[in-house]
């Protein structure tokens, strides 16, 4: 496996990670490779979203979404 070494890290920024990774029983390494590989799972979807066809609904979402919204409030008697 290959290293990698950050420097300089801000002890502020340090300390959360620590602290994130003692709350959730894991190690600095295993906190820092997560949020590393999440990023670049990130940027690897909004890649393949840009490239996307759009879709036409036939109607703005956002009137869809409002039917969707007044529905659930009649549903929940609101």
């Amino acid at each position: 496996m290959a290293n990698l070494q950050v420097k300089n890290v801000p002890e502020a920024l340090h300390r959360k990670i620590r602290a994130y990774a003692k709350r959730r029983g894991r190690t600095v390494r295993d906190v820092v490779l997560e949020a590393v590989n999440r990023e670049m799972e990130r940027e690897e979807f909004r890649s393949r979203l840009a490239r996307r066809q759009p879709v036409d609904l036939g109607r703005p979402a956002s009137r869809s979404l409002e039917e969707v919204r007044a529905e659930r409030e009649r549903e929940l008697g609101g």
